[in-house]
């Protein structure tokens, strides 16, 4: 007569088996989720950085070499700081907007530029290329 059924050594083998790969398992988990919401937070801030950059330009509002601020309440986590700096070109300023944020502990940042048509510069006559 033959017996059906795992055997005690068995049955110990399989749970070593299990308490090795469980904790494994749980952490790619984990990481994977942590990363998602990282990568989540990123393309946020990449968002409300081109947004404010978009503003900024439309608005020509880049009189000052540095500007900064927050998104309100909506975006409490994330704060801005935009830079404009003369460009090669004298008629054209280079425009960077850099979304910050912290998390775990550290500070991250993503930061998007464009160039913008500077009227002032052209109305003075300065429209001169510069040497490279």
């Amino acid at each position: 007569m033959t017996r059906r059924g795992f055997t005690l050594v068995e049955l110990l083998t399989a749970l070593v088996v299990v308490a090795i790969v469980l904790p494994v398992l749980v952490q790619g988990v984990m990481l994977c989720l942590d990363l998602s919401v990282h990568a989540r937070m990123q393309a946020q801030a990449a968002s409300l950085a081109q947004a404010k950059l978009s503003e900024l330009a439309a608005t020509r509002m880049i009189d000052q070499s540095v500007q900064s601020g927050n998104f309100g309440q909506q975006w409490p986590q994330y704060a801005w700081i935009a830079t404009a700096e003369s460009w090669y070109d004298a008629r054209l300023v280079e425009l960077d907007v850099a979304v910050i944020w912290a998390r775990k502990g550290k500070e991250y940042d993503v930061t998007v530029s464009t160039l913008v048509y500077d009227d002032e510069s052209s109305l003075t006559g300065d429209s001169t290329l510069l040497d490279e």
